[in-house]
């Protein structure tokens, strides 16, 4: 840091690394009380699924609008009208009183968290120059997994003590305490009292891709003016996330109900593996920040670090295709380790490659399209998802249906880096 320069973008990111944490945790609730829910309101597979779809579909189709809100009223009020709405739907769980009542909660709830992403990358890259960027997305993306890890070491015990209605308002009513601290403490860097002129001159020094081509470089174009999808970028960014997010969906809302159902753990030992296992994507999300950023600051040039690290990246994936021959928990709760630390790796760095490509001012509105991609597969996959199991488990053989869909999801990483590589990665080497 040099003489006289503050670190308050620093602060930044902790604010988004803490909304994130609860966006995840109020995102998780319902997994982990799937088995007490299942039992009460008699859920098969596919009824699951179908809550989980209605989720992800509202969120998917939202997020474009909540990208475009962002970037006409600011991250400031925008960040806290979806983090209000995402807190109030998640409260309202308690209401529900049967699958169409958790269906409204949930739709509610994926409109309301579909901000969350838009805003933050807009923040990112308001706050930070190019070669900080990706660190930062690790950092505040790390909340996606601190937020899974505390949701079983927190969710279980609440459940068993207060009922899982409480415990739906309970964690809900978290997002209105993070509301006040962001009052209070954002504000866009050349407002801010709390950053110094040097850290301003800093996190607004001249970036220049110089393997990007004439149409990424950041610019000060009207947002109403760039031609989003004349910059062919964005087709490798939506392909990847439409690839991958369905994936990271099924993580989330599967793996509770895996490892109860096959390894026949209960509400009170599901905690441990499944903190192990957030714990690994936490440290990949930050992991895959610092490496791709690493190589930048070692004379790489952006697109090439994005590239060789998201190959890496989707490389660990693969071994979820060969969960089938493992008997024993926790070598395959290594191998999930794994996955999902490489998959929060991958979402850092994804994230990064549109902030690379685009300009400020459109940013949240490529997110936004992005995370639309990213959820609409995320809504189809887990009705797939339902139907393959409800299949499997009418023959009385439902890991043979869980062993088809980690096939799938060792393969779609691999897919999907070859999608960026066609669309951003050799365009830019061309260039």
């Amino acid at each position: 840091m040099k003489p006289n320069q503050s670190s308050y973008r620093w602060v930044i990111v902790g604010l988004l690394f803490f909304a994130t944490t609860i966006n995840y945790l109020d995102r998780q609730v319902i997994s982990l009380l799937k088995p007490i829910l299942e039992k009460q309101f008699s859920w098969s597979e596919s009824d699951y699924a179908n809550i989980v779809t209605v989720f992800t579909f509202f969120y998917g189709t939202t997020t474009l609008l909540a990208g475009y809100l962002i970037d006409r009223i600011g991250t400031k009020t925008g960040y806290i009208w979806a983090i209000l709405i995402w807190s109030l739907a998640a409260m309202a769980h308690a209401l529900a009183g049967g699958t169409a009542g958790f269906m409204v909660a949930r739709g509610l709830l994926g409109i309301g968290e579909a901000g969350n992403f838009p805003a933050s990358i807009k923040t990112v890259a308001e706050w930070f120059p190019q070669k900080e960027r990706a660190l930062a997305v690790g950092i505040f993306n790390s909340g996606a997994n601190i937020g899974a890890v505390v949701a079983p070491a927190v969710v279980p015990p609440l459940a068993l003590l207060l009922g899982w209605e409480m415990t739906f308002i309970l964690t809900g009513a978290l997002g209105f305490l993070w509301i006040v601290a962001w009052w209070f403490y954002y504000d866009v860097p050349s407002r801010h009292k709390r950053v110094s002129e040097a850290e301003l001159a800093y996190i607004t020094e001249a970036t220049t891709i110089t393997d990007a081509a004439p149409t990424t470089l950041i610019s000060d174009s009207p947002p109403t003016k760039y031609p989003i999808f004349a910059n062919k970028a964005i087709w490798g960014f939506m392909s990847g996330k439409l690839l991958t997010d369905p994936i990271w969906w099924f993580f989330l809302f599967w793996l509770p109900s895996y490892l109860s159902n096959i390894y026949h753990l209960d509400l009170k030992k599901l905690g441990a593996p499944l903190i192990v296992i957030y714990l690994a994507a936490t440290i990949g999300s930050v992991g895959g920040g610092w490496l791709s950023s690493t190589l930048i600051k070692k004379g790489w040039n952006p697109t090439r670090a994005r590239q060789w690290a998201m190959a890496l990246f989707a490389i660990c994936v693969t071994p979820v295709m060969f969960i089938s021959q493992l008997s024993n928990l926790w070598p395959v709760i290594a191998i999930l380790s794994l996955a999902v630390a490489a998959h929060q790796a991958w979402s850092a760095n994804i994230f990064t490659v549109a902030a690379d490509q685009f300009p400020k001012q459109v940013l949240s509105r490529v997110v936004g399209l992005g995370t639309m991609a990213g959820t609409l597969g995320g809504a189809v996959f887990p009705l797939l998802v339902g139907r393959i199991l409800d299949h499997y488990k009418a023959l009385g053989s439902l890991s043979e249906g869980y062993y088809i869909i980690f096939y799938i999801a060792g393969l779609a990483y691999l897919i999907a880096w070859s999608m960026l590589y066609i669309f951003v990665f050799r365009r830019a080497a061309k260039s």
